[in-house]
């Protein structure tokens, strides 16, 4: 059962936020907060509404609907109810000329209504002050990610040889694996803040249609249920003797993510060329992993591991042919895609019980995308991952 948000950790979290904004703008007035994530980091609920958080004096978040559902949900101290913006704006005595909000989530037509009743002069982007907060994980979040990671390890590596039978299709699969997910404690679903990107489980494929192309940055594809719903698996794809399996999926628990990789090969051992393969994209895993220490650069770390990647081990290394991803990992929490990335142009350092999903993976004409990935929070001796370290490619009979 989904317990609260306890009421010291929402405490924490909204003077972290007062604290950032203060260093950013010691001018700043209220910010407005309307998605449905921040909304959860900052009072424990996510429900139709506004929560306005002043430079001074009490936030309060203005619920519309579910009002009784967020005082049984949440230890926030001030929730109210409304009709509207209105109402909300009857409550503030004095409405500043400026305002924070999350620019990258925000409707156009839902700001004009806000500020119908909040008329401001100019409005600013919080986005990325709040995505810093949640980039550090506390106590009670690591909790979670370690229970994430521990249902994804166990599912992946120890449940999922058990599923794969020849004849079934990638939907199948994708079904089963959805169950048995479910059945450890998944919390049925995984979030992107990537626009208009949405995940039952992931990307799910066997042999080449793992290297197809998709909308989603990612080094590898999948073809889904079709051209209007690409997700899950294809109906028509089914296992055979020889067969690649890939499987790039999230777990979550109350909300926090895990992203890990496995492959597996069904029948048959493969190549030695194709182990030696990915017994190198395992070796940049962890080799990636050993730089995830407070003070490091994200930068640096891309740097100095791609430095490293001989040249022609780099072809279709990310990606496939034209496709290639441009980063080594991306931070991971109440999202699948969050910052900080290992990536050029993060030049900030990463801090401990940041969390980051390491993903090396090359496409095989042919075969597949393979590859390996794992979450790994950061601590002062290097990444400790929370969904285990198998280098994938598991033979299963």
């Amino acid at each position: 059962m989904h317990t609260k948000v306890p009421a010291p950790e929402l405490k924490r979290r909204m003077s972290r936020f007062r604290d950032e904004m203060s260093g950013k703008d010691p001018e700043w007035e209220m910010a407005a907060v309307f998605s449905k994530i921040n909304q959860y980091y900052f009072t424990g609920t996510m429900q139709d509404g506004v929560l306005l958080i002043p430079s001074d004096g009490d936030a309060e978040f203005f619920v519309r609907r579910s009002f009784d559902r967020a005082e049984d949900e949440s230890n926030f101290p001030v929730i109210k109810k409304m009709r509207s913006f209105r109402d909300a704006a009857s409550e503030i005595n004095n409405v500043p000329k400026i305002i924070y909000t999350e620019k990258e989530i925000v409707p156009l037509s839902l700001m004009e209504r806000f500020t119908k009743h909040f008329p401001v002069e100019e409005i600013r982007g919080v986005d990325n002050i709040i995505l810093k907060l949640r980039s550090v994980k506390s106590r009670y979040e690591l909790d979670h990610v370690r229970e994430a990671g521990k249902i994804h390890k166990f599912v992946l590596e120890t449940v999922v040889p058990g599923l794969l039978k020849e004849r079934m299709s990638e939907a199948d699969l994708g079904t089963e694996l959805y169950r048995a997910l479910i059945d450890e404690g998944h919390q049925g679903m995984i979030r992107f803040r990537a626009f208009d990107t949405d995940f039952v489980l992931g990307q799910i494929a066997f042999g080449e249609n793992s290297l197809n192309p998709t909308n989603f940055d990612s080094p590898s594809g999948f073809l889904g249920m079709g051209t209007s719903v690409p997700v899950l698996g294809s109906r028509r794809r089914k296992l055979k003797n020889r067969d690649l399996v890939f499987i790039d999926v999230g777990c979550g628990v109350c909300g926090y993510h895990t992203d890990k990789t496995m492959t597996y090969v069904m029948k048959d051992h493969v190549s030695g060329e194709i182990a030696d393969i990915n017994n190198r994209l395992y070796d940049i895993q962890m080799e990636t992993a050993k730089l995830l220490k407070p003070g490091a650069i994200p930068s640096e770390i891309y740097d100095t591991v791609m430095g490293g990647i001989e040249s022609e081990f780099l072809k279709n290394f990310m990606g496939f042919k034209n496709r290639q991803a441009s980063f080594l990992g991306h931070s991971i929490g109440l999202q699948i895609d969050e910052l900080p990335v290992i990536a050029k142009g993060f030049n900030d350092p990463i801090e401990k019980n940041m969390v980051f999903a390491i993903e090396p993976k090359k496409g095989i004409e042919g075969f597949g995308m393979i590859g390996t990935e794992n979450t790994f929070i950061v601590t002062d001796k290097g990444g400790e991952s929370v969904t285990g370290l198998h280098p994938g490619l598991m033979a299963v009979e």
